[in-house]
């Protein structure tokens, strides 16, 4: 009987496994991506979505024609900031309608709309992140930390088998 728990103790010590999170963060690092084709530009007073470095970005068009990008994820409820209009040097979150300014992604009005004034009170204002622009050929490139998806990745912990059916977590 002894043995017996004595086999049992050691294979439950052995099957114990740590869930600490071991990935190794990168240093933050600028650089240029592409965004989208300059082709797929909005017309002035609107936006469109791309991704960048692994980044949901706004591409925002005033109505000078001045290119702009920012977070597309509009606090506090991340809906897509790119299907917002684009008026008077902000963008307005489309459901909510919380106006964030183009250049600094700060907010001018915290959830005016009904519904936003409901929601909107629950929270603090928050804004959104803006990336540095530049068009390079036939090509939007937006400036991001290209370590920051990894970075943030970094900090969940990657079971047996993840939702995708693999173990390494990397996508198909």
């Amino acid at each position: 009987m002894d043995a017996i728990f004595l086999t049992l103790h050691v294979l439950q010590k052995s099957s114990q496994r740590s869930s600490a999170l071991n990935a190794a963060k990168q240093a933050p690092k600028l650089q240029y991506v592409p965004c989208i084709s300059t082709d797929d530009l909005p017309k002035p007073g609107s936006a469109t979505s791309g991704v960048a470095g692994g980044l949901a970005i706004c591409i925002a068009v005033d109505e000078k024609g001045a290119v702009y990008a920012l977070g597309d994820k509009c606090p506090p409820v991340n809906q897509p900031l790119s299907f917002g209009k684009v008026k008077g040097g902000t963008i307005s979150d489309p459901v909510l309608g919380t106006e964030f300014d183009l250049k600094t992604g700060e907010v001018r009005k915290w959830c005016p709309s009904g519904l936003g004034k409901l929601i909107g009170g629950i929270f603090d204002p928050v804004g959104v992140p803006v990336y540095p622009v530049q068009a390079k050929g036939k090509t939007v490139n937006v400036q991001v930390d290209v370590n920051y998806k990894a970075n943030f990745e970094a900090d969940y912990w990657s079971g047996i088998l993840d939702a995708q059916g693999k173990a390494n977590g990397k996508y198909y």
